[in-house]
């Protein structure tokens, strides 16, 4: 049987630290909870990470690299590279991914004007 790695990029592991600032506010210990079975649903992906669906809003334009799992009402996005499962985004599912792709795709593009 296969094993995966799992790396969790820096944008996810900001993603999962505000998730779990936000939910401290209100109970350290959930917020510890929800961390901890966050954390092990993503190392679930050891074994078999393929079978998990491919993230609708990027198949409807013909990429399908992109897998996601749901963790209560968290989208956790990630693509598998080799034996490798990079953990890429954690999502609250009520917001609009593609204006979340598109906000972190131009974060990412520098500045044409800084040539």
């Amino acid at each position: 049987m296969k094993k995966f790695k799992i790396k969790w990029t820096k944008s996810a592991e900001t993603d999962l630290e505000l998730i779990i600032e936000y939910i401290k506010l209100e109970s350290p210990k959930k917020a510890k909870e929800i961390f901890v079975a966050i954390k092990k649903e993503c190392s679930n992906l050891y074994f078999f990470p393929e079978i998990k669906r491919i993230v609708p809003e990027l198949q409807q334009i013909g990429i399908f690299k992109y897998r996601e799992l749901f963790y209560k009402r968290w989208r956790i996005l990630f693509k598998i590279e080799g034996e490798i499962v990079y953990i890429l985004l954690m999502v609250d599912e009520s917001r609009d991914l593609e204006d979340i792709l598109f906000q972190r795709l131009i974060k990412s593009t520098p500045d044409a004007t800084n040539k």
